[in-house]
């Protein structure tokens, strides 16, 4: 049998040769030594063509590769590593925006941050003038890039600052074509307005710097104000001690010596009765139409009691009277005025009371009627008298009032209280004509002001979608009405009852709520109208038995108080019908008024 290779009998001496080379390490020259001489036999007719990229042994190489989050390098780089070109694939984890800052063929790349409106102003003025803003950091270079001359000529003012005097403008105003009649589409003497071209082409460069159309017309209101300071202001009609009046009729009075305040007994004797006595029915057929406004109307009020005259506001200022029973009918609109009309003889205009410079927001009767308040948003507050037209006191705090209202007492008729749009209730009184009280827990502006409780409380609602109870002359709240789904009411109306208030809620439905504790009677819920965004008031009839409210749409909707449900709609205006009004001592009569200028009464 063949002995391997340096093999040995001898027990001691392998024992001794493992001891040393347990791995057989002292063979694994020689075998490596012959794998590669093996392999270099084998390979030597063969043709390597591959082009010799690595000089140097990658695995001894000393780079390394740095993330742009380390902060220290753990190998010494040589110099030569460092200064070698760019070549290779790109760095994995290097900015890829890190070379648009260095240097360039053409100049030094320079980074910088301004807004776009700077931009543009440095780059027409460079474009226009010839000069621009020079950007560079460097302290050595010139501070404007272009024409230095033109820079110091004018002012080194940028494109968008730069205006020519007056007298440059009067010059470059002549040389400018005429802007045209508006009422001329094409042709000759057409419209052009701003776009008016030069009559010669060197005014382009003071066009463009700002001497325009613009200019002209700033430089016409210039010479206008100093026209009006250098004149006598004329007093504005209807401003502060400037209110009047006119009466439209032939006489104050008739021939027994009675005004239009009087009721007409004799065309009407149903006044002489108790309101609500009645049974009151739906009307369907509009019998009158008053057109004595310019603009929409917003609101109607009936004179206290008997009915006989209402005011209507609108958004030509103007407060106008009627008579509806021997023929005076009230009228407020938004004219700086108040007019009174005749109804149920001849429906003319009685009266227009001059007073407010803006629109009128809100008028409120005395007890007796004999006097009125109106309010608007010219931030005045004034109190009229209704049969001589005459304006007796004006208040104001400097805030816009949105509701007035009197004090329903008899011994309280001096005391009147108004819903601001600074979220105050404020509290007159008339005989000082200073403010007495002051309620300020609402969050919002507020839009109505309601007497329950035999007038010892006040309901208020408000833009902050909140309902607060009040004890008169008390600025604290008694009752918050406040839940999720609640929207602001701008319109709320008592029954005739006196037992409950009806509000218009913005989500399109009337809620009604007690007068003692203040709750809703969730059972009695009005819907089916669209009154999302205008503040439509809500009617009762005088027995209590129809509630009615007016719609966007222009219709005059009417349900049954008791079940609920919609027992007519009346198509009464081709706008949204705003206000509207029954008759006290009338079955069935209902005076409506709405944004298209017109007051209907139906029966």
């Amino acid at each position: 049998m063949a002995l391997p290779l340096d093999y040995s009998s001898d027990d001691a001496e392998i024992t001794a040769s493992v001891a040393k080379d347990a791995f057989g390490i002292s063979s694994l020259h020689m075998n490596k030594k012959l794998r590669v001489d093996e392999s270099m036999e084998s390979s030597a007719a063969t043709t390597d063509s591959a082009p010799h990229v690595l000089a140097e042994d990658p695995l001894k190489m000393t780079s390394l590769v740095t993330r742009p989050t380390d902060t220290q390098m753990n190998v010494n780089i040589p110099y030569q590593d460092m200064m070698l070109p760019l070549q290779g694939p790109e760095n994995p984890f290097g900015d890829r925006n890190r070379f648009l800052n260095q240097n360039a063929l053409a100049g030094h790349v320079e980074e910088q941050s301004m807004s776009e409106h700077a931009f543009r102003a440095q780059h027409l003025t460079h474009s226009i003038l010839g000069y621009s803003a020079n950007p560079s950091v460097d302290p050595n270079a010139p501070a404007i890039l272009g024409s230095i001359e033109d820079a110091k000529a004018n002012n080194f003012q940028t494109i968008d600052t730069l205006r020519a005097s007056r007298d440059e403008r009067k010059k470059l105003k002549r040389k400018r074509e005429n802007k045209g009649d508006l009422e001329v589409v094409d042709g000759e003497g057409a419209y052009v307005g701003p776009w008016a071209s030069w009559k010669g082409e060197d005014n382009q460069v003071d066009f463009l710097a700002g001497i325009g159309a613009e200019d002209d017309e700033e430089e016409e209101e210039e010479e206008e104000e100093l026209e009006h300071t250098i004149k006598k202001a004329k007093p504005k009609k209807g401003a502060v001690g400037q209110e009047s009046s006119v009466f439209h009729g032939t006489s104050l009075t008739d021939y027994q010596g009675r005004t239009y305040m009087s009721p007409p007994l004799a065309d009407a004797p149903q006044l002489s009765q108790e309101a609500g006595s009645q049974d009151c029915f739906i009307p369907k057929v509009c019998i009158h139409t008053w057109t004595g406004h310019t603009q929409g109307v917003s609101v109607i009020r009936t004179f206290p009691e008997t009915g006989h005259l209402f005011l209507s506001g609108s958004m030509d200022t103007k407060i106008k009277a009627r008579m509806l029973y021997s023929a005076l009918c009230a009228c407020l609109i938004y004219i700086t005025s108040l007019q009174l009309w005749d109804i149920y003889t001849h429906g003319n205009c009685l009266r227009t009371f001059h007073g407010h410079v803006k629109a009128v927001k809100d008028i409120c009767f005395s007890n007796d009627g004999r006097r009125f308040l109106s309010c608007g948003y010219d931030r005045q507050m004034k109190l009229w008298d209704t049969e001589t037209g005459q304006c007796l006191q004006r208040f104001s705090n400097g805030k816009i009032p949105y509701v007035v209202r009197f004090h329903p007492d008899e011994d309280k008729q001096h005391i009147f209280l108004a819903g601001m749009s600074d979220k105050k209730i404020i509290q007159y009184d008339i005989n000082s004509g200073e403010i007495t009280q002051e309620y300020d827990q609402h969050l919002g502006p507020v839009n109505t002001i309601t007497f329950v409780d035999e007038n010892r409380r006040f309901v208020t609602t408000s833009d902050d979608k909140t309902i607060r109870a009040w004890d008169f002359d008390i600025p604290v709240v008694i009752k918050y009405i406040a839940e999720p789904h609640m929207h602001s009411m701008p319109s709320v109306t008592l029954h005739p009852s006196k037992k409950y208030f009806a509000a218009q809620s913005l989500d399109n439905q009337i809620l009604v709520y007690s007068t003692d504790n203040f709750r809703q009677n969730r059972k009695k819920r009005f819907a089916g109208h669209s009154v999302a965004g205008y503040a439509c008031q809500v009617g009762f009839s005088p027995d209590g038995k129809w509630i009615s409210s007016g719609d966007g749409e222009g219709n005059v909707v009417f349900w049954d108080w008791k079940t609920g449900r919609i027992k007519s709609r009346l198509k009464a205006h081709s706008k949204v019908c705003i206000a509207h009004e029954w008759l006290p001592h009338d079955t069935s009569k209902v005076i409506t008024a709405s944004w298209d200028g017109l007051i209907k009464l139906w029966d």
